[in-house]
């Protein structure tokens, strides 16, 4: 039998049969690793311990300590959580469970009646003796037929369903711990008892496959760790993110509101507005430095145009369509900028002296969500995006992805998010174009994040249909992980649309396509800000940057003369000549999160001078300020975008 590699992460090398599994490599590093191992981790993507491995690897052992171990273990109690609905409601019939165990896991059941508070405690207490019995988890690969036996014997009709789903030539694999079996593709647990903590958090409705004209489904919500320290760590910052939740904070803070008659589509309240614009103005700033372009594209379309782009074919349902006046004709809106910027470029004939050609823009766009998955800002039908697309020489993408990098870095710093890690996510089944143009593309974006500086993860599967993405993983103050920029090498959409100009040798060639987000979808981009700050915006986005407050009725002519001041400046400002007391004022500045308040009192009065108080009350300055000279720091503050002059 022949030998592969497989290197650890100390570098140490170790050579062993060809088919031997992950689990078996631990076992042969150590015991100790072998019992705490819960799955490994190949070419960033985590794999199960029962893997044969059957070429030459790196590998990193997962344990419960590794906070990734989290996703497997959320992952295996779904399964758990499933088998213990079988055995309370015995004629259940299992639908799927969830792709991200990042935070939770679920599972969708076809039950007679809805589920009740009594029947989720029943079924937790099912769970835990499952748990107790430490069953081993076993990887099977079966055939079709074989795997459509096995489901239909057990009355299992929507996993026999199910099976359509996986492509054919794919592998099918089953995953049994005691009785109980299901199709996954893992990674599971060595056994059930290294959960170390579980909780079901909700039951709600669904349909098969999202369609509102099948069966109503019951989907069950349940989350879980390798610790109860772990569990009792997240219960708090549930807590805590239902405190920053964006749905509450945004109408608290007069950000916007969701109205039922425009499902998806929020409106922005003044206030809101001001930090919306607010963040396409720090873009279209950074534009003209980084040699941007901004443009603007029709909202409908002809159906020949996604034809063209293959979003007809792969995006149809997600998009909004309506007959046109002309007979035959059907029309579309906008839901995404890359087939409108090609019809653009190929307007005319284009030169190699064009290029690098970066087009922006930040029309709305429509997308047709199903009204059971709107979320508030995170998921909706009506959106904005910093989108860009650059237009270049094949030999300029390298370049093109470094200036990405420096781009991002910088709008990351202004807006103080940190700890931004990267990912390649790959083709996915059904992707348009060559794969080898894909290898390429796939590869020059891994080489692009190693270069700037990052470990590269792979995402296997997860690219769009017509491009290799980096995406740039952000995780908030309390943990979560959300996606914000990416950047797309488009393998498919120039060929699609013959798209050509005139190189440097007189002959026409076919330029490069990259597509370019970095705060992404400006509403879901505003719900993870909102989120992250708590609401409490930098000085410089702030909807309302300054509040005046003159403490007796007397003070209010000095007060207004400053508020004066500062709106003519450039200052978002509020003058509160309210009857109230100062403290009263001081605290509902701090509710709404105004960055500074300027007191005036008697002496600010006669003075000409102001006591600043910033919000949190944190390295505030010793006594009073010069009124005008303060104005004028906040106004270079804020066109700058830095913190506060006494921050």
């Amino acid at each position: 039998m022949s030998e592969i590699k497989v290197t650890l992460p100390d570098g140490a090398v170790l050579e062993l049969p060809r088919g031997v599994t992950v689990g078996e490599v631990a076992l042969q590093i150590g015991p100790g690793l072998a019992k705490a191992a819960v799955a490994g981790r190949i070419d960033g993507g985590l794999v199960d311990l029962r893997l044969p491995l059957d070429r030459d690897v790196a590998l990193q052992l997962v344990t419960t300590r590794d906070e990734a171990a989290g996703e497997v273990i959320r992952h295996s109690t779904e399964h758990v959580m499933a088998d213990a609905v079988k055995r309370c409601f015995p004629d259940a019939q299992i639908d799927v469970g969830r792709t991200d165990h990042s935070e939770k896991y679920q599972y969708d059941f076809l039950v007679d009646e809805p589920f009740t508070p009594a029947d989720l405690e029943r079924i937790e207490k099912a769970m835990g003796e499952i748990i107790k019995e430490k069953v081993a988890f076993e990887r099977e690969v079966v055939s079709r037929d074989e795997a459509r036996r096995i489901f239909g014997d057990l009355g299992e009709n929507l996993k026999v369903l199910r099976l359509d789903d996986i492509p054919e030539g794919e592998d099918i694999t089953l995953y049994r711990h005691g009785d109980f079996v299901d199709l996954c593709r893992g990674p599971h647990v060595a056994h059930a008892g290294q959960i170390g903590a579980f909780s079901l958090l909700e039951v709600s409705g669904s349909y098969l496959r999202g369609d509102e004209s099948g069966p109503k489904l019951q989907r069950i919500y349940g989350t879980a760790f390798a610790s109860k320290k772990e569990m009792k760590a997240y219960r708090k910052r549930v807590e805590e993110a239902k405190e920053r939740d964006h749905r509450r904070v945004g109408p608290e803070l007069e950000l916007f509101y969701l109205d039922p008659l425009s499902p998806g589509s929020p409106f922005y309240l003044p206030k809101g507005t001001a930090v919306y614009n607010g963040l396409i103005d720090l873009m279209r700033d950074l534009y003209r430095r980084h040699g941007y372009q901004e443009v603007m594209t029709p909202q409908l379309f002809r159906a020949e145009l996604f034809q063209i782009s293959g979003h007809y074919e792969k995006f149809h349902d997600d998009m909004f369509w309506f007959a046109g006046a002309d007979e035959g004709e059907e029309l579309g809106i906008k839901a995404m900028n890359c087939p409108g910027h090609c019809q653009l470029f190929r307007s005319r004939k284009r030169s190699y002296r064009e290029l690098p050609l970066r087009l922006a823009e930040f029309s709305r766009l429509h997308r047709n969500e199903r009204s059971g998955t709107l979320s508030g800002l995170t998921r909706v039908r009506s959106m904005a995006q910093d989108d860009a697309h650059i237009f270049c020489e094949p030999e300029q993408v390298g370049a093109e992805i470094e200036a990405f990098f420096v781009l991002t870095a910088e709008v990351y710093q202004i807006l103080g998010l940190e700890g931004v890690e990267m990912a390649v996510s790959t083709r996915p089944e059904g992707f348009l174009g060559d794969a080898a143009d894909w290898d390429l593309a796939e590869r020059q974006l891994q080489e692009g994040v190693e270069k700037a500086g990052f470990d590269c993860r792979i995402k296997p599967g997860e690219a769009a249909f017509y491009a290799p993405k980096v995406e740039a993983d952000f995780r908030d103050v309390l943990g979560r992980s959300w996606t914000l920029a990416t950047l797309q090498i488009d393998v498919a959409l120039p060929t699609r649309f013959g798209l050509a100009y005139i190189g440097r040798d007189g002959q026409s060639h076919q330029p490069a396509m990259l597509h370019r987000a970095v705060l992404g979808s400006l509403e879901r981009f505003l719900a993870i800000y909102i989120e992250h700050t708590g609401g409490a915006f930098p000085f410089w986005l702030a909807p309302v940057q300054v509040a005046v407050l003159p403490i007796a009725e007397r003070h209010v002519p000095q007060a207004e003369k400053i508020g004066e001041k500062l709106l003519h400046a450039g200052i978002r400002s509020r003058v509160d000549a309210r009857s109230e007391t100062l403290g009263f004022k001081i605290r509902e500045m701090e509710t709404k999160k105004i960055p500074l308040a300027l007191v005036v009192g008697d002496r600010e009065a006669a003075d000409g001078t102001v006591t600043p108080r910033l919000r949190g009350g944190g390295n505030e300055p010793a006594g009073a300020q010069d009124a005008d000279g303060l104005v004028a720091m906040l106004v270079e503050a804020s066109a700058k975008r830095r913190p506060m002059p006494f921050n």
